[in-house]
């Protein structure tokens, strides 16, 4: 632990707290399912050696237990503040969390409004590098697009994100607003089939439907070209990277083959769902893929389900095809595959169950040896390639408007706003 670190109430922070807060991780469900991604699963693995020392044990080398534990679900809490707030049905004050903050780090809550506004102080006691910010900021939760592009437009904010690809597009063009746009490889849009759901537990339907999308149409409706396309890859190339284009592109003839192969030269119906809180991404998507696969004989009917609902019937397995985005954590690409391709969670958006992949992602996190690694990722990619039960479509861009006085906008992997870099003039 680093000496001297201190909670916003003045508590020194100790490895009990660590301890507390890693055995929090363990009751709740998402941080139990992220940290186990990096062979941390149960209490009895953290011990407290010394104040200032935590020791925590694996089975065997696990590539993802370090960076398991530097993103935002281990983080540190004051043990002794929540346990004021804890009950006997709440011991690790879950509930009391929902609206309070008990942590240490470079800003501090000033002043918290659900769904409408938060500000941070800066805490100037804090001890684990260098802050640049200003003496406050103010998050301001804008839930309405053209809110937003209004706010960039006229300058109101220093940092505008949440945008959709046209008001990127039409900042752009006036040349009034500042656009940073980094390509972001973690996060990957997909059309996704259920792999155990007819047709589509068959491969060559699924094929059928790689071939039949009309993918530079939806890049461009949807997105105005603000990603990397993951459509049009060379045949013969496998990368040991990931996302990487796959070598699917619109050829309707090559569809309407593989369809009379699986025994659907008749074409079939089917459902395709949507989430209506993203419709202005997701709507010229379905209009397309609707109109496309229709010249194939898959006729789709396309279903759009509130945001609330959407996540409960992907993590039940309950629909048949679907756009979805997903978004990883950490980079590396046997994480990737094991995350959206192996499992019974929500993120395995094909429901895909192939035993040499499950196989693959489990000796990838422990293996030691780059040559042995990248030969078992490109046989991961050569899967995804040949199975598809998800059609992997672009990795948008993560677009950014940036006010002219602010400086120190840091691009981050997993999405999240680094506020400790920036400065404003």
């Amino acid at each position: 632990m680093r000496r001297g670190a201190i909670f916003h109430d003045g508590t020194p922070v100790t490895a009990r707290d660590a301890k507390w807060s890693l055995d929090r991780c363990m009751s709740v469900p998402t941080a139990k399912a992220q940290l186990a991604s990096g062979s941390l699963r149960d209490p009895a693995q953290f011990s407290v050696i010394d104040d200032m020392t935590l020791q925590v044990e694996t089975e065997k080398a696990d590539r993802f237990t370090l960076p398991n534990l530097a993103i935002v679900f281990p983080a540190i809490f004051n043990s002794a503040l929540c346990r004021k707030h804890a009950t006997e049905a709440d011991p690790f004050a879950l509930d009391w969390l929902k609206a309070n903050v008990a942590g240490g780090g470079p800003f501090r809550l000033a002043r918290y409004e659900p769904g409408q506004q938060v500000i941070l102080d800066r805490f100037p006691q804090w001890l684990n590098g260098k802050v640049a910010g200003k003496a406050r900021i103010l998050l301001q939760v804008a839930t309405n697009a053209s809110s937003r592009r209004a706010a960039a437009e006229r300058g109101e904010a220093d940092i505008v994100r949440g945008l959709s690809g046209r008001d990127v597009a039409d900042l752009r063009a006036s040349g009034r607003t500042r656009i940073v746009g980094v390509n972001n490889p973690a996060s990957v849009a997909y059309v996704a089939m259920n792999t155990q759901m007819a047709p589509f537990d068959d491969r060559r339907v699924r094929q059928a439907v790689a071939y039949a999308l009309p993918y530079r149409q939806m890049f461009d409706s949807a997105l105005y070209g603000r990603g990397k396309p993951l459509f049009g890859g060379e045949a013969a190339t496998v990368s040991a990277k990931w996302p990487v284009p796959l070598p699917y592109d619109t050829d309707l003839a090559k569809a309407k083959a593989l369809l009379a192969e699986a025994g659907h030269a008749g074409g079939f119906e089917t459902v395709f769902s949507i989430d209506a809180g993203q419709a202005a991404l997701a709507e010229p998507v379905a209009v397309l893929l609707q109109e496309s696969l229709g010249k194939v004989g898959i006729r789709v009917a396309i279903s759009k389900v509130p945001g609330a609902q959407i996540g409960t019937l992907q993590a039940e397995k309950k629909l048949a095809m679907f756009l979805a985005t997903g978004s990883a954590w950490l980079k590396s690409q046997d994480y990737f595959f094991r995350i959206f391709y192996t499992g019974k969670s929500r993120w395995n958006y094909g429901n895909f169950a192939d035993p040499e992949m499950e196989a693959l992602t489990m000796a990838t996190r422990f293996e030691t040896d780059p040559a042995t690694y990248e030969a078992k990722v490109r046989r991961m990619v050569e899967i995804a390639k040949a199975e598809v039960p998800m059609v992997a479509l672009w990795s948008p861009f993560l677009d950014v408007a940036v006010g002219k006085g602010l400086s120190g906008y840091t691009y981050m992997f997993h999405s999240a706003l680094e506020l400790r870099h920036l400065v404003k003039a």
